[in-house]
């Protein structure tokens, strides 16, 4: 099925939710009112309670738990709320999703989220959008799940959802992979060019000219969180390593391959 005709299919691209929809006009503002932005989030129940959720995981490593949407922008920011917000949108229009098993993907996807941001604390990079980029980065795997199961099925058993050779199968298979689904919907949803090109862009970042260096970000991320989640195999770690994206971003890879580089493997306990 080619990529155009999914995008067509009833389902495949949900329309925003209005409160995402809000934060993210916030991309495009100079000032924003956090009070104003929490009040609209609580009004919206079940997405306040799964921010609350998120923003008390082990991901965020908070002195104090929070305890309210208010709370919350108080402790995160902005940044960080408006990403667990979309987040947390994408999971109310993704409720469940055939053969797909959600918990490991959203856990997944926190933890390529926070390698992201890990790696660009010390570089001349926002590290906000790269945790939001890294957030966002799987969320073709929903809709092609979504769209097209029966398609999908034989992908997942030939080559798990967590698996490195998972979106080359996807390629072989379809002649695309979840990336550029996932830029279709984040282009859908009006998110900025700079997250729809890095997560479109993030599997063969060295295939677009001009390259984008976050682009680059989510792929050593979800690189990394992959072996994250499936367990930390110091082979995998060693022998897998995306050496020419390391040497783009000047990374250390003694950093990113020990199992236990800058705390990781705590971040899936809790």
């Amino acid at each position: 099925m080619r990529l155009s005709e999914l995008l067509r299919r009833p389902h495949a691209l949900p329309v925003v939710p209005d409160v995402a929809a809000r934060l993210i006009a916030t991309f495009y503002q100079d000032e924003v009112d956090l009070q104003r932005i929490a009040g609209e989030v609580e009004r919206d129940p079940a997405l306040a309670v799964r921010l609350l959720r998120q923003a008390n995981s082990s991901f965020f490593r908070l002195v104090r738990p929070v305890h309210s949407v208010r709370d919350a922008v108080a402790v995160l920011g902005l940044n960080k709320v408006r990403a667990l917000v979309l987040a947390a949108a994408v999971q109310d229009r993704f409720p469940a999703v055939p053969g797909m098993d959600l918990d490991t993907f959203w856990r997944y996807s926190f933890a390529a989220a926070t390698v992201a941001r890990l790696i660009c604390a010390p570089r001349r990079l926002d590290e906000n959008v790269a945790f939001t980029a890294g957030l966002l980065h799987g969320v073709g795997e929903l809709v092609m799940h979504t769209g097209m199961p029966e398609v999908m099925q034989p992908i997942e058993q030939a080559s798990p959802l967590l698996s490195l050779a998972r979106a080359r199968t996807e390629y072989g298979a379809l002649g695309y992979s979840y990336a550029e689904a996932g830029a279709a919907l984040v282009r859908h949803w009006h998110l900025p060019p700079l997250l729809v090109a890095a997560i479109g862009q993030h599997r063969n970042p060295f295939d677009h000219d001009p390259l984008e260096p976050l682009a680059a970000v989510v792929h050593m991320a979800a690189w990394r969180a992959r072996l994250l989640v499936s367990g930390n195999r110091r082979d995998d770690l060693i022998h897998t390593y995306p050496d020419p994206v390391g040497e783009l971003l000047g990374l250390d890879p003694d950093w990113l391959v020990a199992p236990d580089a800058a705390g990781l493997d705590q971040l899936l306990q809790a």
